[in-house]
């Protein structure tokens, strides 16, 4: 019975091994994704979402040929992979599954860094130490060499060291060289190799602090400086239209580029979400751009430069599959597949994309296409699968716009927190409302025009408006009302308003208060219920108790650190005097908020200047008024308001700070407490 049981352990530890040499391969390898992916909402944060690629094989070699140090890689149509083994001064020629089908260029490559295949199958390899680009057949026979440009608008000093290289349908080669700050080398075939120019160049980024030093710099300082030289772009990618992507580190929201054939950059929106150190560029099937960072972190973007997708992480050491060590090319295959080659770990990794992100390109490809309709179908699967895919939302919305229904264009743009997209829908819906509404609406103008020229002419004829009248008369000598209405004169004269402050009683505490408290209700309804072009709040996001707090906080800092100051600088003013010239100085935001939140319902995003113009006046108002109130009230001169404002601003500076340092020191104390009480109880327990 026992000789049986070590049988079946036997049996069963053998099933196992074979079990698990049957499931490695020798050449490529799977695991688990181990790592994250996020995509950017339509507020421009991070958000975990749902793996939108799966890291599932691992090139380690092909057939026995391993590598050794690569440096780029090029994935044809037909799935051919082709590496510049930098190392081994090759170019390995294979296909997915880790089977070798050549070498080419052993024995004339040194350093080959760049390899390109063109449709018909040329291998072009940038080669830095030969200082050469080679080309070769599709059977490894090498058909030309391109060597330094022998034109003067090269530069005779400027070393030729290609390390990258994409050639358009014309045969012209885009060349970039190590250190060349000039721009991309453009090499046409013709006549063994004509020097077109440079293409692309970078721009030198230049602070103001720089212009003020090299003006008053004598020549032989600024001959010491640092030289405000433009970055050599990292790597560079061509499409099937024959338009360049680059990739530079160092030019931050400007990392990564889609150049005409006038060299000017094509995306013309910014985004936060790149990589401080870029390593290489692919385009993608659906017009959508791949960048992998250097240490394995890759960006997906769609057509105008909005971010998709960020996966993929740095390997820690585990060599896990979908970690990178050191990225330094990427290749997009025919199935989307993400190609990235670590020349570290001398392998390729293969992302296979999600259910989730084969349906986001297949709507990107519609949409590309101008099938708008079709589009729609996809999106919404997206949508079920992550409805807060602010992406597709805008995506959506976009198709709608592209199918002239802008309401439902409207909606999604909203649930994107798409302003452009929201702007455009608007317009469109607004421009429809006038066409169908302008007769009444200029009929109503009108009326109302007539009827206050005829009820002004029944007042001076008959009086009808003496109740009016008398009632306002009445209620003028209400004190309360009284001192309400004075803030607009406030507000209008502020040098005789504010003498009625200090010297005629129309100083208060109620009346302040009052249109204090309107200015916070104000302020809340203009905070979250505005137009959604205005609106800077998350939807659904309250902060009410916070934004009453921090109303009241500020004006009594305001009126207790002036009063403090003015005492000190004998100025004329009581704290109730200060409190109510700096409740009146915001009734010109009482006054023009309700115009500009009527203003934000109804303009578009082009015209938001106008709100903009109207917020400007505002503020420099309410700024105006507290300034004169503090120099007239306290009958000061100029200069000595100019003194007092500043020493007001650095008393809530100190103050501030002080209760800042007061509440850090009771937390520790209460921690303390708090630990010993603990101690205490676990003693006792």
């Amino acid at each position: 019975m026992v000789g049986k049981k070590k049988i079946l352990k036997l049996m069963a530890l053998l099933l196992v091994a074979m079990g698990i040499s049957l499931g490695i391969n020798t050449e490529t390898s799977s695991a688990k994704t181990p790592y994250k992916t996020y995509t950017v909402d339509g507020y421009g944060r991070m958000e975990e979402s749902q793996a939108a690629y799966l890291a599932e094989n691992t090139i380690l070699k092909f057939g026995k040929e391993t590598l050794k140090g690569p440096s780029d890689l090029h994935v044809a149509e037909d799935g051919t992979v082709y590496v510049a083994d930098t190392g081994n001064s090759r170019i390995i020629v294979g296909d997915t599954k880790g089977n070798l089908k050549k070498v080419v260029g052993e024995g004339v490559l040194q350093t080959p860094r760049g390899v390109y295949v063109t449709e018909d199958g040329n291998i072009y390899v940038a080669d830095r130490d030969k200082e050469a680009v080679f080309v070769f057949n599709s059977e490894g026979t090498l058909l030309n060499t391109y060597g330094k440009p022998d034109n003067p608008l090269y530069g005779d000093g400027i070393a030729y060291k290609p390390i990258k290289i994409v050639v358009n349908k014309a045969g012209i080669m885009f060349v970039v060289c190590e250190s060349n700050t000039n721009g991309i080398v453009e090499i046409s075939p013709a006549d063994g190799g004509t020097f077109l120019g440079y293409f692309g160049t970078n721009y030198a980024s230049t602070s103001i602090q720089q212009v003020i030093y090299r003006a008053i710099l004598t020549d032989e300082q600024r001959a010491k400086m640092v030289s405000n030289i433009p970055s050599t772009p990292d790597n560079l990618a061509i499409d099937e239209k024959g338009l360049i992507y680059t990739v530079t580190r160092g030019d931050e929201a400007k990392t990564l580029k889609r150049l005409n054939i006038a060299g000017t950059n094509m995306i013309q929106k910014t985004t936060d979400v790149y990589d401080e150190a870029p390593a290489a560029v692919a385009v993608g099937n659906n017009d959508n751009i791949y960048v992998v960072s250097a240490k394995g972190y890759i960006y997906e973007y769609n057509d105008l430069g909005e971010p998709l997708y960020v996966f993929g992480a740095s390997d820690d050491g585990t060599q896990r599959v979908g970690l990178s060590r050191q990225a330094t090319s990427i290749a997009i295959g025919a199935n989307d597949e993400v190609f990235i080659l670590d020349s570290d770990e001398n392998r390729i990794q293969i992302y296979h994309p999600s259910e989730f992100t084969q349906k986001l390109h297949t709507a990107l490809n519609l949409y590309s296409n101008g099938r708008y309709k079709d589009s729609r179908g996809p999106l919404t699967e997206v949508l079920q699968m992550n409805s807060m895919f602010d992406y597709a939302n805008k995506a959506m919305g976009r198709a709608y716009f592209q199918e002239s229904n802008y309401g439902q264009a409207l909606t999604y743009a909203r649930l994107a927190k798409d302003r452009d997209g929201y702007s455009d829908a608007f317009w469109e819906i607004r421009n429809n409302w006038l066409k169908n509404n302008v007769v009444a609406l200029i009929l109503i103008i009108i009326a109302l025009y007539v009827a206050i020229k005829v009820v002004k002419t029944l007042d001076r004829k008959k009086g009808i408006l003496n109740g009016v009248r008398n009632v306002n008369a009445r209620l003028s000598e209400n004190t309360l009302i009284s001192n309400i209405k004075y803030s607009g004169y406030f507000m209008k004269h502020p040098f005789d308003g504010s003498y009625g402050i200090a010297r005629e009683g129309r100083a208060s505490w109620s009346a302040p208060s009052i249109l204090l408290l309107i200015f916070t209700i104000e302020f809340i309804v203009d905070k979250y219920l505005c137009g959604f072009l205005q609106k800077t709040v998350r939807e659904g996001r309250y902060e009410l108790f916070t934004d009453i707090g921090t109303i009241l906080v500020v004006i009594i800092a305001l009126t207790a650190c002036n009063y403090l100051v003015c005492t000190i600088n004998e100025g004329e003013g009581t704290i109730k005097k200060i409190y109510t010239y700096f409740c009146y100085s915001l009734l010109p935001y009482i006054f023009f908020t309700p115009i500009s939140f009527i203003l934000s319902h109804i303009l578009t995003e082009n015209e938001q200047f106008l709100i903009t113009l109207v917020k400007v006046i505002m503020y420099t108002w309410i700024i105006i008024l507290a300034v004169l109130g503090i120099k007239e009230v306290n009958n000061y001169t100029g200069k000595e308001t100019a003194k007092i404002i500043f020493l007001t601003a650095f008393t809530i500076l100190i103050v501030a700070l002080l209760i800042f340092i007061i509440y850090v020191l009771w937390a520790q104390v209460f921690e303390f407490i708090a630990a010993i009480v603990g101690e205490v109880v676990y003693r006792i327990g």
